[in-house]
């Protein structure tokens, strides 16, 4: 309910085969959103709720003997799935965040020497609450930027939350189930239809030129690397297909820069003491950054 750009960014995250991190505060339907998502696209759902005592086998599945043929095999885990939901990702230690890594990056699985490719399309939607430091993990930057994108949502307004209560009402259940509105081949297509779309030169340069920026600018230690250029161009060929354009405007850009770099950005320690964040860099880099013309 009102939040249908953040909605709209997400669908644009997912369209571009990417992972999407949601930073926000318990209760404003992070874990909604992610069913929902993959109900109405017609995917395979899995939820896993991460706790300090997971282990890495519990994500991955692992090698499970058999009695009655004497031998061990392997038992699939819920990461084999389209759309993996990772609940409160940084309550786990750092040996299955490891674990994690191989499968959002190589969309596969190694047990005991033998590798297990994942299912086409295989997305992560992790949530985690930005505020609540205790029993948490901080995740690791290379991690955080195999994120396409990182996005909050935010409190509803008044009238947005009294429209929640009257649908709730209105509706006499908790959740009412979504339909789905396409096959999971057909959203498949939807992602290779991406590749399609054109990006002109110009606007190559003008993507290259604002993650170049974050690297140079005094405040940062780690700028955006050339996987924050990939993502930012790949979600702007997403935007304009959804929008149902075969080129890229400038515009795409920038509006898709703030969640496709912010989190990539390593803030140095005193600066990051004073309050400065990754989106206050990325949207400094935005304004001063000439935006180029195209025909």
């Amino acid at each position: 309910m009102g939040k249908q750009e953040a909605l709209r960014t997400l669908l644009v995250g997912i369209l571009a085969d990417g992972h999407v991190l949601l930073e926000d505060l318990p209760g404003l339907g992070k874990t909604l959103i992610a069913k929902s998502f993959a109900a109405t696209l017609g995917l395979h759902f899995t939820r896993v709720q991460f706790t300090a005592d997971l282990l890495p086998t519990d994500i991955t599945g692992g090698e499970v003997y058999d009695p009655s043929s004497g031998k061990f095999s392997f038992r699939r885990g819920p990461v084999f799935t389209h759309v993996l939901l990772a609940d409160e990702i940084n309550r786990a230690p750092p040996k299955v965040q490891s674990a994690l890594l191989e499968a959002m990056q190589e969309y596969q699985v190694t047990s005991e020497g033998s590798t297990y490719p994942l299912e086409r399309p295989f997305l992560v939607l992790a949530t985690q609450n930005p505020i609540e430091l205790e029993g948490t993990y901080p995740l690791p930057e290379a991690q955080v930027d195999r994120f396409l994108i990182r996005l909050t949502l935010g409190y509803p307004t008044n009238a947005e939350e009294r429209a929640i209560l009257t649908r709730r009402r209105l509706a006499k259940q908790e959740i009412a189930p979504p339909t789905a509105v396409l096959a999971p081949g057909e959203f498949r297509s939807l992602q290779n239809a991406v590749e399609a779309v054109s990006l002109a030169p110009p606007l190559e340069g003008y993507i290259v030129d604002l993650v170049s920026a974050t690297r140079t600018d005094p405040r940062v230690e780690v700028g955006a690397s050339p996987r924050g250029s990939l993502a930012l161009s790949k979600l702007s060929r997403a935007k304009a297909l959804l929008e149902g354009r075969d080129f890229v405007l400038p515009d795409d850009v920038k509006s898709l820069a703030l969640p496709a770099l912010a989190h990539r950005l390593v803030i140095k320690p005193e600066p990051w003491m004073r309050g400065l964040r990754g989106t206050t860099v990325v949207s400094e880099v935005l304004r001063k950054t000439p935006v180029p013309k195209v025909n």
